[in-house]
């Protein structure tokens, strides 16, 4: 390698740790999403592990707001997998018919509550391996139900959270994997099983796709978003 070709790469590498958070940064960063919303959670509305799967499971590639309008009309008809098996595919479409991809959705929860049944129980695993061996759950979903339901220290990582741990250079990665195993290394031990909760409301609310909102945003100063959206900030907390 020649001189100039060593200095560029001395000069990447430091230009790669400068973009992202110190250790000492993080914990401030974690500090004031916590003291923000000290009891934070998934905004799916849910009352059981099983509900909880179901509503994840349901809530891929549509909102939140949508999948709660739909089980608030689901689960009092049918919360548990004998309901949900009883009713089948073609009668748990019309609950969840304003949910995109919904015929997709609906042959899954059924095969899913079916395998709950025959291999479970009908309770809800606490195990990744089998959780993701069910019907329309991935490592993400299995993730939210490990945290949320069984408050295993998991991350799951989604759109604003991929967005979010890159924007402030938290834990930059280019892949979804790569960003869950960033954060599971940098985010500190006291603060992890609430930080997928943080860092997703912060996404949806502040740290947003389009146009994130910098002036009301609690870690502005400790960010690496070299585009903020301009205006005068909000004080910051120490």
């Amino acid at each position: 390698m020649t001189p100039a070709a060593t200095r560029k790469k001395a000069a990447t590498q430091r230009s790669r740790r400068a973009s992202r958070l110190s250790a000492a940064e993080i914990e401030t960063m974690f500090a004031r999403l916590k003291a923000l919303n000290p009891k934070p959670t998934t905004e799916l509305e849910f009352s059981t592990p099983y509900e909880l799967l179901v509503a994840v499971t349901l809530s891929a590639q549509a909102t939140d707001v949508g999948v709660n309008k739909a089980t608030r009309k689901l689960f009092p008809v049918a919360n548990t997998p004998q309901q949900i098996a009883r009713l089948g595919v073609e009668g748990l479409k019309p609950y969840i018919s304003t949910i995109g991809l919904y015929n997709t959705k609906a042959a899954n929860v059924v095969a899913m509550a079916q395998q709950l049944i025959e291999q479970h129980g009908g309770q809800v695993p606490r195990d990744r391996e089998a959780l993701e061996a069910l019907p329309g759950v991935g490592r993400k979903t299995a993730n939210v139900v490990l945290n949320t339901a069984f408050g295993e220290p998991t991350m799951a990582v989604d759109t604003h959270i991929f967005r979010v741990a890159n924007r402030t250079g938290l834990a930059p990665g280019k892949t979804v994997r790569a960003v869950e195993d960033g954060l599971l290394k940098v985010v500190p031990a006291q603060y992890l099983h609430d930080a997928h909760h943080w860092l997703i409301l912060h996404g949806r609310y502040v740290c947003k796709a389009r146009r994130p909102d910098c002036p009301h945003c609690a870690i502005r100063d400790l960010c690496r978003y070299p585009d903020k959206t301009p205006g005068e900030p909000d004080t910051i907390a120490t």
